[in-house]
């Protein structure tokens, strides 16, 4: 069972390491401007977040067969088919969502930080007028 969930782990955490990626180089690129470029940032990060959560609820239901996680250990179980898809199903659904909630805690700190920097940027520009 440990095998298995490491191997859900690696799987969701290769696709999230590039969507960082993707969330990077965006923000980097808007670097001119700090407020856009956090709020880019959070807005993009929210999106991970919210297809990581579809993920997990659909995991369930979805054909186990049909994802990198049957392919490396699927076939090795001597299980039911029925029994293969409740077990990888539930394990894809619990690893979704924990990453969705890491996902979530980035969103919500990349929102908190755009905003303040925005008020340093308004506090600062009401102080100097």
């Amino acid at each position: 069972m440990d095998r298995i969930v490491a191997v859900a782990d690696q799987t969701i955490r290769r696709a999230c390491g590039f969507a960082a990626l993707g969330v990077c180089l965006t923000m980097f690129a808007l670097s001119f401007d700090a407020v856009l470029a956090l709020r880019a940032g959070a807005v993009l990060t929210t999106a991970v977040f919210a297809t990581l959560l579809y993920l997990g609820h659909r995991a369930p239901r979805f054909d186990v067969r049909r994802t990198e996680l049957w392919s490396v250990t699927g076939r090795q179980l001597r299980l039911p088919r029925e029994r293969a898809q409740t077990l990888l199903g539930g394990v894809l659904r619990d690893r979704y969502l924990w990453h969705a909630d890491r996902a979530a805690l980035l969103a919500i700190g990349l929102w908190g930080g755009a905003g303040a920097v925005w008020l340093l940027r308004l506090t600062r520009g009401a102080a100097g007028s």
